[in-house]
C-alpha cells in the first residue's frame, strides 16, 4: 500500500511498503531507493541471544554480488552466446572471472581493464579447451585495443597461474576459413568464384606449412600468412578465372578484412615459389612470373621437400659456405674478389646470387632493416691531439732496422 511523504532522491509521492525476506522495508516506486527497513535475525552471534539487526548489517547483504561482479559475469555469458560456446565453457569462464576479481591484483585496476577482464576469461576457456579463437576475435567484439587486451590476459595468466596452450596453425586456418563467404553460392559472389571448402583448406594448409618451413611465420602475426595462403590457394584452384582478382578483391568478396601485411606475405610466399619452380625441368622452358606460378602450384606442393633441398641451401657447415663462396673458374674472378665486390655493391651480390643456392634464412636476415646513421663526429673529436692510442702494426712501420726491431721485441718481453 501507499505510503505518504516524498522520496529525497527523486522527489516522487510512489512510496509503497514492501516485504523482503520477511522484513517490511519502504521503498520508492520510481527509483528503487529503500527509505526505511524493519529488523531481523540473522545467522551471527547475536541470533543465540535472539537479537534482532538490520538487513543492511546481516549476512544476506553481504551475500550479495557486488554491481562490477553482476555486469562482468553477465558481459562473460553474452560473450559465450555470441561466440556460441558449449555451456561448460561458460561455467569455467566465469569461475575464472570470479576468482580474478577476488584476487588483490585486479582490485585496483582500471574500469577498462576490469571490463577487459571478462573477456580474457573466455579467451583463457577457449585455448584450455582446444577452441580455436583469435585475440583480435575477442577484442573486436569488444571494441578493445589488442596491445592493453594482451596485458590483461598475460597478468590474468600469471597471477591464477593458468595454463594456457598455444593454438596451433591447422586450427587457425579451419577457424579463419569458416567466417568465407566464398563456399556457397550467393548473388554477390559469381559462380566462377564458389570454391569447394574442403578442397581449399586442404591446400591453405599446405601452403602454410610451406611458409613455416621457410621461415615466414616465426615471429609474425599469423592472419595475415592465412590471408595471403588461402588466397594463393583460391586462384590455384581455377586459375584461369581467377588470376586477375586481387588480394583485395578476394578479401572483399569473402566477406574478410584485409591486414596491412598480407600483401608482404603474398610476395614473399611468391618469392619462394617462383625459387622453388627453377629446379622443376618441365617449368623452366616457361618464363614464369609471379601471376603465371600460381598454375602451378599443385605440383610445387607435391614435391615441396625435394624443391626446398634444390632450391636452398639447407645443410649447415662447410656446404653451406662452399655454395656461397663457390669455385672460381678459368678466366674467371678468384672467389674472395666476388665477395668482396659482393659486400660493396649489395645489389650487385643479390643479382649473382639469384642465379644459384642461397641459404634458407629468415627474412629478417636477407632484407634487414635499414640502420640509423651514427652523427658525423664534430671538428674537436677528428682533431689530433697526439694521445691516441698506437696499434703495434702502426709501430712497425716505423722501426726500419733490424736491430731496432730486436729492441722493441725485447722491451715487449720485459713489460
Amino acid at each position: 500500500m501507499a505510503a505518504p511523504g516524498r522520496c529525497p532522491e527523486c522527489g516522487s509521492e510512489a512510496l509503497v511498503e514492501d516485504s523482503h525476506y520477511a522484513q517490511q522495508q519502504l521503498v520508492c516506486a520510481s527509483c528503487g531507493c529503500v527509505l526505511a527497513e524493519g529488523l531481523l535475525t540473522t545467522t551471527y552471534t547475536d541470533e543465540e541471544h535472539l537479537r534482532e539487526v538490520a538487513y543492511s548489517q546481516s549476512t544476506g547483504q553481504r551475500e550479495q554480488q557486488s554491481r562490477c561482479l553482476q555486469r562482468g559475469i553477465r558481459r562473460v555469458q553474452d560473450l559465450c552466446k555470441v561466440l556460441q560456446l558449449p555451456t561448460v565453457f561458460e561455467e569455467t569462464a566465469v569461475s575464472y572471472f570470479r576468482r580474478a576479481l577476488q584476487h588483490p591484483s585486479f582490485h585496483l585496476v582500471s574500469l577498462e581493464k576490469k571490463e577487459l577482464l571478462g573477456g580474457c576469461c573466455v579467451f583463457v576457456t577457449c585455448r584450455q579447451h582446444n577452441w580455436p579463437l583469435t585475440m583480435g576475435t575477442i577484442c573486436s567484439l569488444l571494441y578493445a585495443k589488442q596491445e592493453l587486451f594482451a596485458s590483461v590476459y598475460l597478468s590474468l595468466q600469471k597471477e591464477l597461474e593458468l595454463s594456457v596452450p598455444a593454438l596451433s596453425l591447422a586450427d587457425l586456418v579451419n577457424t579463419h576459413l569458416n567466417s568465407f563467404r566464398l563456399f556457397q553460392h550467393a548473388s554477390d559472389v559469381p559462380a566462377q568464384f564458389v570454391e569447394d571448402k574442403e578442397k581449399m583448406v586442404a591446400r591453405t594448409m599446405q601452403i602454410v606449412e610451406l611458409a613455416s618451413e621457410t621461415w615466414l611465420v616465426t615471429g609474425r602475426h599469423p592472419v595475415p600468412i592465412v590471408t595471403a595462403a588461402a588466397f594463393l590457394s583460391w586462384q590455384s584452384l581455377q586459375p584461369a578465372a581467377r588470376l586477375t582478382c586481387t588480394l583485395a578483391r578476394f578479401c572483399k568478396l569473402a566477406g574478410v578484412d584485409l591486414p596491412p601485411p598480407a600483401h608482404l606475405r603474398l610476395k614473399e610466399l611468391l618469392e619462394i615459389l617462383l625459387r622453388m619452380a627453377s629446379q622443376l625441368a618441365w617449368l623452366r622452358v616457361f618464363n614464369l612470373d609471379k601471376k603465371t606460378v600460381v598454375k602451378h602450384i599443385g605440383d610445387l606442393l607435391q614435391h615441396r621437400i625435394f624443391l626446398l633441398k634444390n632450391a636452398f641451401c639447407l645443410e649447415d657447415g662447410e656446404e653451406q659456405g662452399d655454395t656461397a663462396v663457390g669455385k672460381g673458374s678459368p678466366g674467371s674472378a678468384p672467389a674472395a674478389e666476388a665477395a668482396v665486390q659482393e659486400e660493396g655493391c649489395p645489389s650487385e651480390g643479390k643479382r649473382q646470387r639469384e642465379g644459384g643456392r642461397r641459404p634458407l634464412l629468415p627474412p629478417c636476415l636477407i632484407n634487414p632493416r635499414k640502420r640509423l646513421r651514427t652523427a658525423a663526429p664534430s671538428a674537436s673529436d677528428s682533431a689530433i691531439t697526439g694521445d691516441e692510442p698506437i696499434s703495434d702494426s702502426e709501430i712497425e712501420e716505423y722501426l726500419r732496422g733490424p736491430e731496432e726491431i730486436r729492441a722493441f721485441r725485447k722491451a715487449k718481453a720485459w713489460v
